[in-house]
């Protein structure tokens, strides 16, 4: 039985899981990492293809606890599949590696380039055109590879030693601040309307609603997954205003 699970902000991640998965098996069950169900899930399935955004050649927090907490991966076989906007390094390898500490089989990574998610960001913005046939160029990958997974063949993307010093050397060393814990950087400004539309959707439940306006707290993944969907464009992480609200639906 195969399992597909993921942490998704702006649903590149939720896109790729499913139609990688639903092409290995059409009856398999796809659940985001905070589903109440996400750990019998776990125990009931053999096979299990886990996605996440790169941060920084790194697994979200989020991902990498939710690895490390629970003693159900014993023996399960493992596909490690990440997204990058740019350079993903050994995006893939970082959870290989604590899945193998916990007695996981690691099958293989998987490393797909999808338009960028940072919302308040310019670096990696591009217009609408060039997005679509990125995804285009990832739904191809995801058929090929499915394809080789058919016939016996994983991808390795990730999972390597050269990889492993690529994404060392290459990002995570250097932002290491970034993602070695949940952030506390989450800010809000005037313009929420207290809404609750945050406080509903993320993942960490780490957004209350007080005195009618949205209030953060110190455990944001930085999945980006409010500041995406905040109809007032309230919500900011890396940079101090929204460029671009990101979502997958926008751009497929």
């Amino acid at each position: 039985m195969i399992l597909g699970l993921y942490l998704s902000g702006t649903g590149n991640t939720k896109h790729c899981i499913e139609k990688l998965t639903n092409l290995l098996d059409k009856n398999a069950a796809v659940l985001p990492l905070e589903d109440r169900n996400v750990i019998d899930a776990v125990k009931e399935s053999d096979t299990i293809i886990i996605g996440y955004p790169t941060q920084f050649s790194n697994a979200p927090v989020m991902v990498r606890d939710f690895i490390k907490n629970y003693d159900i991966w014993h023996n399960k076989k493992v596909l490690c599949v990440t997204t990058m906007g740019a350079f993903s390094g050994d995006g893939a390898g970082c959870t290989a590696r604590l899945l193998k500490k916990k007695g996981a089989v690691i099958l293989g990574g998987l490393q797909i380039k999808m338009p960028d998610s940072v919302c308040d960001v310019k670096l990696l913005k591009k217009s609408l055109e060039v997005n679509r046939k990125i995804i285009l160029e990832a739904d191809k990958k995801i058929e090929r590879v499915a394809d080789e997974i058919m016939h016996g063949k994983y991808p390795q993307e990730g999972v390597t030693f050269i990889s492993h010093i690529a994404g060392l050397f290459g990002q995570r060393l250097w932002f290491y601040g970034k993602t070695a814990h949940y952030s506390d950087q989450l800010k809000i400004s005037d313009a929420c309307m207290g809404c609750g539309l945050c406080s509903s959707i993320c993942p960490m439940n780490n957004i209350k609603i007080e005195n009618g306006k949205a209030v953060a707290g110190g455990k944001c993944t930085m999945c980006y997954r409010c500041i995406s969907r905040c109809p007032q464009m309230a919500i900011t992480l890396l940079g101090k205003k929204v460029e671009e609200q990101c979502q997958f639906t926008k751009y497929a």
